[in-house]
């Protein structure tokens, strides 16, 4: 992008600690404006820098890329980003304001200094629009109450939240009853004599409809055919529905290594993925189920009384149901109950915190990452490029049930993901889109 003619063209950004954490490398995506760090977010991310969490890696990477761009100049001068092709960077002192946000919200905090950082610069810099960039919505709506332009981080957001919803499942209506009787008879089809010149995408699935008959397909790219899809038992679970039939499918297909589930609570997003690891429990040396911790009240796991166990167990618990669902559907005297207490003490089954599972090489593993709304973009890549050798990766979740702060629907780890690496020959998205928990689960999503 060309770099503005003057400077009144360029504008300045100013970035709070929240928008450091989510991407380290923040401060190089403002094309050739300003960006302004205010000495309180250093600050903060001080207290970040240790620790083996993403936001303490994105802390740590951040402060050195900070030293590297200053090398000798003093940091609160404005220092080039990267020539002539980016703009400059400064850190601001807390500055002294006729405005003071610390008085006007009648409280002394790290937020109100910032604030009074994009204070002092739309005084001081007159005819520069300025503007404060957090994933802070809270900030951002008292910046805007004190007259200043505030913004979210917009890098990486996904723009179109529909239509990444709709990825993965096609209904076709006024198919051919013929090609709908071949794929019954033979389990195959040409693929273009059912699509024609319809856009074909890896590992989409179908809902094929005539007058007379329907179909359920999977479309295999590596042969250009559609395939039939039947609803099959796994571990006892069966799918109830379409989109359960084609989610089913894609965890227990070989060729595909990656898979993303969405839907609301109680569409079985976890529950099918973990029945489905279970059918294929000889393929594989493990299965892993991991969520990220979300503590309540966004307090630290700290608070819980007890040891490490005890502590994680509230968040755990949710996986252990479904695993506890799926022994429940045998009785205690079946080979089948007793091989998941077997995989369980054997710790061929391992339920665990998201965070154990960093720094790890995965090989030969089934790893199912429920929960994976509240993931940033980082660290779903961080978790699938720890895949090794007959590794398969899944992760579920609700794109629009965000208990993290700082992200939404648009810019979570899953929506990312799905966003991404769609239309990839590794790699399968489903949609669940119908409550199968109860009725009276249902009538908590539809009324309540």
């Amino acid at each position: 992008m060309p770099r503005a003619k003057s400077d009144k063209d360029r504008k300045i950004f100013v970035l709070d600690t929240s928008v450091i954490l989510y991407a380290h490398n923040s401060i190089m995506n403002f094309a050739e404006h300003d960006v302004v760090i205010p000495i309180t977010v250093l600050e903060e991310l001080d207290q970040f820098k240790k620790g083996n969490d993403t936001k303490n890696f994105e802390a740590r990477e951040f402060i050195r890329l900070l030293d590297k761009l200053s090398q000798d100049q003093m940091i609160h001068n404005w220092t080039p980003l990267n020539g002539k092709t980016k703009g400059n960077f400064r850190v601001l002192m807390n500055p002294e304001n006729q405005i003071n946000a610390n008085e006007i919200f009648g409280e002394e905090k790290n937020d109100h200094k910032i604030l009074n950082c994009a204070l002092y610069l739309k005084q001081h810099d007159k005819g520069r629009k300025v503007i404060l960039v957090s994933k802070d919505i809270n900030l951002r709506l008292k910046a805007k109450s004190l007259d200043l332009l505030a913004e979210d981080y917009e890098t990486g957001k996904i723009k179109n939240i529909v239509e990444l919803e709709n990825t993965g499942k096609y209904i076709l209506d006024n198919i051919d009853p013929e090609h709908i009787n071949k794929l019954y008879e033979q389990g195959y089809v040409e693929a273009k004599t059912v699509l024609g010149t319809r856009k074909r995408k890896s590992n989409a699935y179908y809902i094929l409809k005539s007058d007379k008959n329907s179909v359920l397909a999977y479309y295999n790219s590596e042969e250009s055919i559609l395939e039939r899809v039947d609803k099959k038992l796994a571990y006892n679970i069966k799918p109830k529905n379409a989109e359960q039939t084609f989610a089913l499918h894609a965890i227990t297909n070989p060729n595909i290594r990656l898979v993303s589930i969405q839907g609301v609570a109680g569409t079985g997003k976890t529950l099918l993925a973990l029945a489905g690891a279970l059918e294929q429990r000889r393929e594989y040396k493990q299965i892993f189920l991991a969520r990220p911790i979300v503590p309540l009240s966004n307090k630290d796991i700290g608070y819980l009384p007890g040891d490490i166990k005890s502590k994680l167990n509230p968040y755990m618990e949710p996986l252990w149901d479904n695993l506890k669902f799926i022994q429940n559907q045998y009785k205690e005297t079946d080979r089948e109950f007793q091989k998941i207490t077997e995989l369980v003490n054997q710790e061929k089954l391992v339920i665990q915190p998201l965070a154990y599972i960093r720094g790890r090489s995965l090989s030969n593993i089934f790893f199912i990452v429920d929960e994976a709304q509240n993931l940033t973009p980082h660290e779903i890549k961080t978790i699938i490029s720890r895949a090794g050798e007959n590794t398969k990766i899944i992760f579920t979740g609700d794109v629009f049930q965000i208990d993290t702060p700082y992200l939404d629907s648009q810019s979570n780890g899953l929506s990312y993901l799905i966003d991404r690496v769609k239309d990839h020959p590794l790699y399968a998205h489903i949609k669940l889109e119908k409550g199968e928990r109860s009725e009276l689960a249902n009538l908590a999503n539809e009324l309540l």
